[in-house]
């Protein structure tokens, strides 16, 4: 089943880079666009969706619909600029 996401904290190429790369790793068919901070994923099964949200939570991209503290929420915040910042350098060096 195909189902998408809205995800915090997508602001630009390098955090699509990041998490498509680090999606793709465990499903098919992954989209990220930017603009609409959606994340769209081919799903086997209901668990693989707790696996998908648990990953994207790891590089600082929690669902949109996720109840976070505010001490979480800021350092989810801190993490994605990381992870934004590995997808970019990974960007530039596939070029």
């Amino acid at each position: 089943m195909t189902k998408t996401f809205e995800v915090s904290n997508l602001k630009c190429s390098g955090c699509a880079n990041t998490i498509s790369k680090a999606i793709s790793e465990k499903f098919s068919n992954v989209s990220v666009d930017v603009e609409s901070k959606k994340v769209t994923v081919e799903l086997e099964n209901e668990a693989d969706e707790e696996v998908l949200k648990t990953t994207l939570r790891s590089l600082g991209y929690p669902l949109v619909t996720d109840n976070l503290g505010f001490i979480e929420n800021n350092a989810l915040k801190a993490k994605s600029f990381v992870s934004c910042a590995i997808g970019k350098f990974d960007t530039k060096k596939g070029e």
